[in-house]
C-alpha cells in the first residue's frame, strides 16, 4: 500500500527532515496492514528491521516461565519500535503484537544504515529516543522496587492517560483495549489485586468503564494516589 511521505512528519525518529529525504525514506520502507492479535515479532528473533506505527496499536512485553508475562510498554502512532536491536546485530529483547487493527512502515536493517549514512539527523534522533526510553525503564524498575501495588496501577494508568488518552464528556478515555490482567502485567502484581483495586476506585468515582475499556474520571485523584508530582 502506498503511504503519503507526510504521514512521517510526526515519526520523531525522522524529525528536522525535510520533504525530499522524507520522500526518499517512505520509497525504502515497506508498508503493510496487521490484524488485531498479528504477531509482529518475537522475543530472541534476529532483529531484521526498524518499525513506526502508522496507525493503531502495539504491546511490547517480554514472557517468562517463572515470572509471567511483563508488559514493557505499548506503542501508538508515530512511534519507533524493534530498532535498537539492529544496532546490536542482535536478538529482539521482547515480542511486539498488535492489539488493536495496525498500519506499520518498516525498514530492512540495510536500507536503515544507508538511510542513516546519508541523514546522519536519524542517528541523532534515535539516541535521544533511546536515552528517553532508558529513563523511562529505570523510572519503572523504581516504581516495581519502591512503590505499593495501589501507586504502581495509578502511576500506570495515569501514563496511558497522557499517553493515549481522549477527553469525553466523562473524563480521560485509555483509547485501546486494556484488560485487568493488562494491567498487571504491566505492574508485576496479580491480576485479582488489580481487580480489587480498579472496583474500590469505581466506586470512588476516579475511574469508570467496563473489563476492557477504563475512564479516567478523576485524573487528579489518581495522581494523588500515584504521588505524582
Amino acid at each position: 500500500m502506498a503511504l503519503n511521505p507526510a504521514i512521517l512528519h510526526r515519526v520523531e525518529l525522522f524529525a528536522g527532515l525535510d520533504a525530499h529525504a522524507l520522500d526518499e525514506i517512505v520509497r525504502h520502507g515497506r508498508t503493510r496492514r496487521l490484524a488485531r492479535g498479528t504477531v509482529i515479532f518475537r522475543h530472541g528473533e534476529k532483529a531484521t528491521a526498524c518499525h513506526v506505527l502508522v496507525s493503531g496499536r502495539a504491546r511490547i512485553a517480554r514472557s517468562a516461565e517463572d515470572a509471567g508475562n511483563l508488559v514493557i510498554r505499548y506503542v501508538g502512532p508515530g512511534e519507533v519500535f524493534g530498532a535498537l536491536a539492529l544496532f546490536h546485530g542482535g536478538g529482539y529483547p521482547a515480542d511486539a503484537s498488535a492489539i488493536t487493527d495496525c498500519v506499520e512502515i518498516q525498514w530492512p536493517a540495510a536500507a536503515l544504515m544507508e538511510l542513516i549514512e546519508r541523514y546522519p539527523r536519524i542517528a541523532l534522533n534515535a539516541l535521544r529516543i533511546v536515552g528517553r526510553r532508558l529513563d523511562e525503564l529505570q523510572e519503572r524498575i523504581r516504581e516495581l522496587t519502591a512503590e505499593r501495588v495501589e501507586q504502581r496501577v495509578a502511576h500506570a494508568l495515569v501514563r496511558l492517560a497522557k499517553q493515549a488518552g481522549t477527553t469525553v464528556e466523562r473524563g480521560i478515555e485509555i483509547g485501546f483495549p486494556l484488560s485487568r490482567k493488562d494491567i498487571a502485567a504491566m505492574t508485576g502484581t496479580r491480576h485479582y489485586t488489580v481487580s480489587r483495586i480498579l472496583s474500590d476506585w469505581q466506586e470512588r468515582g476516579i475511574i469508570a468503564g467496563s473489563r476492557k475499556h477504563i475512564i479516567v474520571c478523576d485524573l487528579r485523584a489518581l495522581e494523588a494516589v500515584a504521588g505524582s508530582r
